[in-house]
C-alpha cells in the first residue's frame, strides 16, 4: 500500500508532465521547404487549441540583418505578396516564389483561453535559382614560365554553382595526370572559386579556353571562349637588343669625344665672344658720333 506522500508526489509529478501537453499546440507538415524560382510552394502551419476559441494568427519573415517584417497581420496578407500568395486556413500557399522569398518564416498563434496561450514555429524556405552566365577573365598573352591565373564567376545562382574549365573545347581535369598532353601538369582548378591557376605557364598551355557554371538547378551555363596565348622568352632578341643600344651609345660618345679634341666646341665659343666683342665696339662708335653731332 501507497503512503499518502508518495500519492502525492506521483500526482505532482504526472501534473507537470502533462502540463506541457495542455494548451495551444502548433506543427508543420514540412518545415524545410525547397523550391525552384516561379515555382509553388507551401509554408504549412497548423494548430491544435485546448478550449474552442477565435485566435490570432501572424506569419514573420526573418531577414538576413535580424529585422522582423510582417507577412501576414489582422488577416491580411503583405502588400508584396498579393497576388502570387494566398492563405489556406493557417499556411501560406506561394503561387509563384521569387528568389527574394528565400528566408525563415515564424508562424506565431496565441490562443488567450488556452493554458498554454502562445507558441510558433519556424519554417526556412529556400528558393533555388539557376547560375546566370558567368564571367571568365582571361589574359590574352602570357610568357612561358610565368604564373597565371584565369578566373571564372558568377553571382545568380543558389545554391552556390560550381566551375569546370575548358581548353579547345576539352574539359580540364581537376587533377591532371602528369605528362598530359593536353596541357602542362602545374595547374590547378578550384571547383568552388573557379580559378584556373598555372603555376608556371607553357608554350603547349596556348589555346582557347573557357569555363561553366552549374548547381544542379537548370541549365548548365559558359562565358565566351576567350584565347590565351603563350609565348617563349626571345633570349636572343634581348641580347641584340642590348648590344644595339650599347653600341649607339659608344658610337655617340666617341663622337663629342673627338669633336671636343678637335676644338670644334671652343671655335663656336670663341666666335660668339668674338662677335660680341665687335657689336659692343660698333655701339661705342655710334655712341661717340651722336655726342660730337650733339655739340
Amino acid at each position: 500500500m501507497r503512503s499518502p506522500a508518495c500519492a502525492i508526489f506521483l500526482g505532482y509529478f504526472a501534473a507537470l508532465c502533462c502540463k506541457g501537453t495542455f494548451g495551444v499546440h502548433v506543427s508543420s507538415d514540412n518545415s524545410n521547404v525547397q523550391v525552384q524560382e516561379f515555382g509553388e510552394a507551401i509554408l504549412s502551419c497548423k494548430y491544435k487549441l485546448e478550449k474552442d476559441q477565435p485566435v490570432r494568427l501572424e506569419w514573420k519573415k526573418v531577414v538576413p540583418n535580424g529585422d522582423i517584417s510582417f507577412i501576414y497581420y489582422n488577416n491580411t496578407l503583405a502588400a508584396g505578396l498579393r497576388g502570387r500568395a494566398e492563405m489556406i486556413e493557417s499556411s501560406i500557399w506561394f503561387k509563384n516564389t521569387t528568389r527574394a522569398d528565400s528566408g525563415k518564416y515564424r508562424c506565431e498563434v496565441t490562443a488567450p483561453k488556452d493554458s498554454k496561450s502562445f507558441q510558433e514555429i519556424v519554417i526556412d524556405l529556400k528558393v533555388l535559382v539557376a547560375p546566370g552566365v558567368p564571367v571568365c577573365d582571361v589574359p590574352p598573352s602570357a610568357m612561358s614560365g610565368t604564373a597565371v591565373e584565369l578566373k571564372c564567376r558568377e553571382s545568380e545562382g543558389f545554391p552556390a554553382s560550381e566551375y569546370r574549365w575548358y581548353k579547345n573545347g576539352i574539359l580540364l581535369a581537376v587533377n591532371p595526370a602528369p605528362n598530359a598532353r593536353l596541357t602542362n601538369s602545374s595547374y590547378t582548378v578550384n571547383s568552388a572559386s573557379g580559378t584556373l591557376q598555372f603555376n608556371t605557364v607553357a608554350k603547349l598551355d596556348t589555346g582557347e579556353y573557357y569555363c561553366e557554371a552549374s548547381n544542379g538547378i537548370g541549365k548548365s551555363q559558359k562565358c565566351a571562349v576567350r584565347r590565351l596565348q603563350v609565348d617563349d622568352l626571345n633570349v636572343a632578341g634581348i641580347i641584340a637588343g642590348v648590344v644595339v643600344v650599347a653600341l649607339v651609345m659608344l658610337f655617340c660618345g666617341l663622337g663629342v669625344f673627338y669633336a671636343q679634341r678637335k676644338g670644334y666646341f671652343s671655335r663656336n665659343t670663341s666666335g660668339k665672344e668674338g662677335s660680341q666683342k665687335t657689336a659692343s665696339q660698333k655701339e661705342n662708335q655710334e655712341f661717340k658720333h651722336t655726342k660730337s653731332f650733339v655739340i
